[in-house]
Protein backbone atom coordinates (compact mmCIF):
# COMPACT_ATOMS: atom_id res chain seq x y z
CA UNK A 1 0.00 0.00 0.00
CA UNK A 2 1.77 3.09 -1.26
CA UNK A 3 0.49 6.25 0.44
CA UNK A 4 2.06 9.33 1.95
CA UNK A 5 1.26 8.78 5.64
CA UNK A 6 2.30 12.27 6.73
CA UNK A 7 0.21 13.95 4.07
CA UNK A 8 -2.80 11.71 4.75
CA UNK A 9 -2.68 12.56 8.46
CA UNK A 10 -2.63 16.26 7.63
CA UNK A 11 -5.69 15.84 5.42
CA UNK A 12 -7.56 13.74 7.98
CA UNK A 13 -6.64 15.83 11.03
CA UNK A 14 -9.88 17.84 11.02
CA UNK A 15 -12.17 15.13 9.63
CA UNK A 16 -14.84 13.41 11.70
CA UNK A 17 -14.33 9.75 12.68
CA UNK A 18 -16.97 8.68 10.14
CA UNK A 19 -15.19 10.67 7.42
CA UNK A 20 -11.87 9.07 8.39
CA UNK A 21 -13.41 5.60 8.30
CA UNK A 22 -15.06 6.33 4.95
CA UNK A 23 -11.69 7.39 3.52
CA UNK A 24 -10.04 4.21 4.79
CA UNK A 25 -12.81 2.02 3.38
CA UNK A 26 -12.03 3.42 -0.06
CA UNK A 27 -8.49 2.04 0.14
CA UNK A 28 -7.69 -1.32 -1.35
CA UNK A 29 -8.16 -4.46 0.73
CA UNK A 30 -10.28 -5.89 3.50
CA UNK A 31 -11.03 -3.84 6.64
CA UNK A 32 -11.62 -5.12 10.17
CA UNK A 33 -12.14 -3.50 13.54
CA UNK A 34 -10.78 -5.04 16.74
CA UNK A 35 -12.25 -4.63 20.19
CA UNK A 36 -11.96 -5.87 23.74
CA UNK A 37 -14.96 -3.87 24.97
CA UNK A 38 -12.86 -1.68 27.25
CA UNK A 39 -14.06 1.86 28.08
CA UNK A 40 -14.96 3.98 25.04
CA UNK A 41 -14.95 1.04 22.61
CA UNK A 42 -18.59 1.80 21.84
CA UNK A 43 -17.45 4.86 19.91
CA UNK A 44 -15.21 3.08 17.39
CA UNK A 45 -17.73 0.24 16.99
CA UNK A 46 -20.59 2.66 16.39
CA UNK A 47 -18.60 4.79 13.93
CA UNK A 48 -17.38 1.79 11.92
CA UNK A 49 -20.83 0.24 11.65
CA UNK A 50 -22.23 3.57 10.47
CA UNK A 51 -19.99 3.25 7.41
CA UNK A 52 -20.14 -0.54 6.97
CA UNK A 53 -22.82 -2.24 9.05
CA UNK A 54 -21.44 -5.76 8.56
CA UNK A 55 -17.74 -5.02 9.06
CA UNK A 56 -15.93 -7.95 10.68
CA UNK A 57 -15.42 -7.21 14.38
CA UNK A 58 -12.60 -9.23 15.93
CA UNK A 59 -12.98 -9.80 19.67
CA UNK A 60 -10.04 -11.45 21.39
CA UNK A 61 -11.46 -12.40 24.78
CA UNK A 62 -8.72 -13.11 27.34
CA UNK A 63 -11.21 -14.91 29.57
CA UNK A 64 -10.43 -12.51 32.43
CA UNK A 65 -13.02 -9.80 31.80
CA UNK A 66 -15.24 -8.58 34.61
CA UNK A 67 -18.91 -9.63 34.70
CA UNK A 68 -19.86 -6.04 33.82
CA UNK A 69 -17.59 -6.08 30.77
CA UNK A 70 -19.19 -9.27 29.48
CA UNK A 71 -22.66 -7.78 29.98
CA UNK A 72 -21.50 -4.58 28.27
CA UNK A 73 -20.18 -6.62 25.34
CA UNK A 74 -23.48 -8.41 24.93
CA UNK A 75 -25.36 -5.09 25.07
CA UNK A 76 -23.19 -3.53 22.35
CA UNK A 77 -23.31 -6.63 20.16
CA UNK A 78 -27.10 -6.55 20.26
CA UNK A 79 -27.47 -2.76 19.97
CA UNK A 80 -25.09 -2.33 17.03
CA UNK A 81 -25.82 -5.73 15.46
CA UNK A 82 -22.08 -6.41 15.46
CA UNK A 83 -20.65 -9.06 13.15
CA UNK A 84 -18.48 -10.58 15.88
CA UNK A 85 -15.73 -13.10 15.26
CA UNK A 86 -14.64 -14.34 18.68
CA UNK A 87 -11.13 -15.58 19.44
CA UNK A 88 -10.14 -17.10 22.78
CA UNK A 89 -6.93 -18.62 24.19
CA UNK A 90 -6.28 -22.28 23.37
CA UNK A 91 -5.79 -23.12 27.05
CA UNK A 92 -8.52 -22.75 29.67
CA UNK A 93 -8.24 -20.04 32.30
CA UNK A 94 -8.56 -22.64 35.08
CA UNK A 95 -5.51 -24.55 33.81
CA UNK A 96 -3.47 -21.40 33.27
CA UNK A 97 -4.31 -20.01 36.70
CA UNK A 98 -2.74 -23.03 38.37
CA UNK A 99 0.34 -23.30 36.12
CA UNK A 100 1.22 -19.59 36.11
CA UNK A 101 0.00 -18.70 39.61
CA UNK A 102 -2.69 -16.23 38.55
CA UNK A 103 -3.47 -13.63 39.80
CA UNK A 104 0.04 -13.22 41.24
CA UNK A 105 1.92 -13.87 38.01
CA UNK A 106 5.56 -12.76 38.29
CA UNK A 107 7.46 -10.75 35.69
CA UNK A 108 9.20 -13.87 34.40
CA UNK A 109 5.88 -15.53 33.53
CA UNK A 110 4.16 -12.34 32.39
CA UNK A 111 5.46 -12.64 28.81
CA UNK A 112 4.10 -16.19 28.52
CA UNK A 113 0.80 -15.13 30.06
CA UNK A 114 0.43 -12.26 27.57
CA UNK A 115 1.32 -14.53 24.67
CA UNK A 116 -1.29 -17.08 25.69
CA UNK A 117 -4.25 -14.83 26.45
CA UNK A 118 -3.76 -11.99 23.98
CA UNK A 119 -1.02 -12.25 21.36
CA UNK A 120 -1.64 -15.80 20.09
CA UNK A 121 -5.43 -15.34 19.66
CA UNK A 122 -4.81 -11.97 17.98
CA UNK A 123 -2.24 -13.41 15.56
CA UNK A 124 -4.63 -16.24 14.73
CA UNK A 125 -7.42 -13.76 14.04
CA UNK A 126 -5.29 -11.53 11.84
CA UNK A 127 -3.90 -14.48 9.88
CA UNK A 128 -7.42 -15.72 9.19
CA UNK A 129 -8.88 -12.34 8.18
CA UNK A 130 -5.70 -11.01 6.50
CA UNK A 131 -6.89 -7.38 6.61
CA UNK A 132 -5.23 -4.51 4.81
CA UNK A 133 -7.04 -1.92 6.97
CA UNK A 134 -7.31 -2.24 10.76
CA UNK A 135 -9.55 0.08 12.74
CA UNK A 136 -8.70 0.51 16.40
CA UNK A 137 -9.46 3.00 19.16
CA UNK A 138 -5.92 4.07 20.01
CA UNK A 139 -5.72 7.65 21.25
CA UNK A 140 -2.98 10.15 21.87
CA UNK A 141 -1.95 10.37 25.52
CA UNK A 142 -2.54 6.71 26.37
CA UNK A 143 1.11 5.55 26.23
CA UNK A 144 4.41 6.93 24.94
CA UNK A 145 4.22 4.60 21.93
CA UNK A 146 0.72 5.75 21.06
CA UNK A 147 1.88 9.35 21.28
CA UNK A 148 4.37 8.56 18.52
CA UNK A 149 1.78 7.50 15.93
CA UNK A 150 -1.16 9.40 14.42
CA UNK A 151 -4.63 8.80 12.98
CA UNK A 152 -3.11 6.63 10.28
CA UNK A 153 0.05 4.54 10.56
CA UNK A 154 1.51 1.74 8.48
CA UNK A 155 2.73 -1.39 10.21
CA UNK A 156 5.74 -3.46 9.22
CA UNK A 157 3.27 -6.04 7.95
CA UNK A 158 1.82 -3.52 5.51
CA UNK A 159 -1.47 -3.20 7.37
CA UNK A 160 -2.88 0.32 7.50
CA UNK A 161 -3.83 1.03 11.11
CA UNK A 162 -6.53 3.67 11.45
CA UNK A 163 -7.48 5.33 14.75
CA UNK A 164 -10.43 7.64 13.94
CA UNK A 165 -10.68 9.04 17.49
CA UNK A 166 -6.91 9.52 17.89
CA UNK A 167 -7.07 13.22 18.81
CA UNK A 168 -10.26 13.02 20.89
CA UNK A 169 -10.38 13.56 24.65
CA UNK A 170 -12.40 11.45 27.10
CA UNK A 171 -14.85 14.31 27.40
CA UNK A 172 -15.37 14.51 23.64
CA UNK A 173 -16.02 10.78 23.42
CA UNK A 174 -18.37 11.00 26.41
CA UNK A 175 -20.39 13.53 24.40
CA UNK A 176 -20.27 11.29 21.31
CA UNK A 177 -21.58 8.30 23.25
CA UNK A 178 -24.31 10.36 24.89
CA UNK A 179 -25.37 11.87 21.56
CA UNK A 180 -25.69 8.45 19.95
CA UNK A 181 -27.03 6.75 23.10
CA UNK A 182 -24.19 4.23 23.18
CA UNK A 183 -23.43 2.66 26.59
CA UNK A 184 -20.00 2.80 28.19
CA UNK A 185 -18.49 0.88 31.08
CA UNK A 186 -15.47 1.33 33.30
CA UNK A 187 -14.90 -1.98 35.11
CA UNK A 188 -12.73 -3.36 32.30
CA UNK A 189 -9.58 -5.11 33.49
CA UNK A 190 -6.62 -6.03 31.30
CA UNK A 191 -4.59 -8.71 33.13
CA UNK A 192 -1.63 -8.33 30.74
CA UNK A 193 -0.94 -4.74 31.76
CA UNK A 194 0.73 -4.97 35.13
CA UNK A 195 2.08 -1.47 34.68
CA UNK A 196 -0.21 1.45 33.85
CA UNK A 197 1.57 2.46 30.63
CA UNK A 198 2.71 -0.97 29.53
CA UNK A 199 1.94 -1.96 25.94
CA UNK A 200 0.43 -5.41 25.54
CA UNK A 201 2.28 -6.09 22.31
CA UNK A 202 -0.57 -5.74 19.81
CA UNK A 203 0.25 -2.16 18.88
CA UNK A 204 3.93 -1.69 19.66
Amino acid sequence: MQIDIEKINEILRDKTPVEIISWAMQQEGKAVVTTNFRPYEGAILHACTQVKSDIDVIWCDTGYNTPNTYRHAEDLIKLLKLNIDLYVPKQTAAHRDIVLGIPNVDDEKHKLFTEQVKLEPFKRAMEFHAPKIWFTNLRKGQTSFRDSIDIVSLGNDGVLKVSPFYHWSDEEIDDYLETHQIPNEFTYFDPTKVLENRECGLHS
